[in-house]
């Protein structure tokens, strides 16, 4: 059975589990909210970093006694040296709770207490007094948003360019390898597939300049402001240093110049940036429908890629493949516009002095750039780097198609071009049978103006 101790916050009395680090008001908020997934660990230790800077800061400003600092700057190195497993342990509240942060604040307060008081018991350590001092959860969990997030968004930016250089391999190899060009989902002129990747290299390398342009916004924190912007009960350079500190801590610019009051009340950087990440998916998902197309078969589809054949693919059709990697990146591609929602109507909730849906914009915001950056790099490694070519499939869809006879328009002009190709089709013959029976051309000229290397203008 279950030991439990008594504690008591300003309600009353409180059952808590013998063992946990936590204490009443963490308690009181894992029984008054069970629903949902934890809050994300990468909050949880951006909360202890910089509680760890704020005992330092405090230290610095004479606003604690020095050993309570140093105990809770000890007391939170521990937790930091946890595995992710161990530290969960003491963090069991979940995304669905206070609109503040604040319940995950007071988990924090109430652990870092905790483990200072079994470090040394003879220093006592309040939660509230000592480890939030100058602190509100309303400044402390916006500035550990935007940590996270920033962190998130240079994982992001890894991982896409990762998958920019895949292609750019691509690119190269197939720069000449001549393929027919599809607009409306129909026949159009050809171009090489080197050329066709270089448009989905360069829809990436965008969106990574989008992220790179929009990416220091988050580096304005909010910590400083306290309860409603003013700064009341925290020292003087208390949140200069703090910013200076996390930018060591982290290797990111971050700055403690910002407008308290915007920084507790809007979340304008972190929906911009996520907007950024709804664009990625979008190009994600659009470069990925057209690998599994082109890559569709392989006896009745375009089959004009070779995809890797990673895991067989039906569990009744022996020997299938399916391109599952481009199946996973525009999966996640729908969760991020789904989540982009989210943060748009959540960043929009900041009611008076104080936004009350940070738990659930940063959950999306991080759950985004998690899924873009993992399955970006699978995409890269499991689906990108294995493909190849059939070139003998590109050729033949080549010499069949129709529009081709745009090479004739400025010769003998469109309408009569036009007449080539439609009966062509009628007649079920190919361009070259057509045109030579109009007696338009001769199989001289025709051999002599379509040619379709050269009529893809390509850069040799």
């Amino acid at each position: 059975m279950t030991e439990y101790r008594t504690e008591e916050d300003t309600l009353g009395p409180v059952q808590i589990p013998a063992d946990a680090l936590w204490g009443a008001q963490t308690e009181r908020s894992r029984n008054n909210f069970p629903t949902g997934s934890k809050m994300p660990l990468e909050m949880i230790k951006a909360l202890l970093q910089i509680k760890k800077a704020a005992a330092q800061a405090n230290k610095e400003e004479k606003a604690i006694a020095a050993e309570k600092a140093d105990l809770i700057i000890e007391a939170i190195d521990s937790l930091l040296a946890l595995s992710d497993e161990d530290l969960r342990k003491d963090f069991p509240l979940v995304i669905y709770q206070t609109g503040s942060g604040t319940q995950t604040n007071m988990n924090t307060n109430e652990v870092v207490s905790h483990m200072a008081a079994k470090i040394n018991p003879n220093i006592e350590i309040l939660p509230n007094d000592d480890v939030n001092h100058g602190q509100s959860s309303n400044d402390i969990f916006p500035t550990a948003m935007n940590i996270t997030a920033a962190v998130a968004v240079e994982d992001l930016k890894k991982a896409t360019q990762h998958l920019i250089d895949e292609l750019d391999k691509k690119q190269k190899k197939y720069w000449d390898v001549v393929k027919i060009g599809r607009t409306h989902l129909q026949d159009a002129v050809p171009l090489t597939f080197g050329q066709e990747i270089s448009g989905w290299k360069s829809a990436l390398e965008h969106d990574l300049e989008y992220l790179n342009q929009l990416a220091p916004t988050l580096g304005e924190l909010a910590m400083g402001g306290t309860a409603v912007g003013t700064g009341l009960n925290a020292a003087p350079h208390f949140s200069k240093i703090i910013a200076e500190k996390m930018t060591e801590i982290y290797g990111i610019k971050f700055t403690s110049e910002s407008n308290k009051f915007y920084g507790l009340s809007h979340h304008s950087g972190l929906n911009v940036v996520h907007g950024a990440f709804k664009t990625l998916a979008s190009d994600l998902m659009k470069i990925a429908n057209d690998v599994r197309f082109l890559g569709s078969g392989p006896r009745a589809g375009y089959g004009e890629l070779n995809l890797p054949a990673n895991e067989p693919g039906s569990s009744i059709m022996p020997g299938k493949v399916n391109p599952t990697q481009a199946e996973a990146i525009t999966m996640a591609a729908a969760r991020v516009m789904g989540n982009d929602v989210t943060v748009d109507i959540a960043s929009s909730q900041g009611n008076f002095e104080m936004n009350v849906y940070k738990p659930v914009l940063i959950s999306a915001f991080l759950e985004s750039a998690e899924l873009l950056a993992g399955t970006e790099i699978g995409f890269a490694d499991k689906m990108i780097a294995g493909m190849t070519v059939n070139a003998e499939r590109m050729e033949e869809l080549v010499e069949n198609s129709l529009m081709t006879v745009t090479a004739l328009s400025p010769h003998i002009g469109y309408h009569d071009s036009a007449v080539i190709a439609q009966q062509a089709q009628k007649d079920g013959t190919t361009l070259k049978e057509a045109a030579l029976k109009s007696g338009e051309i001769t199989e001289e000229q025709f051999d002599a103006w379509v040619v379709p290397i050269d009529m893809t203008n390509y850069d040799k």
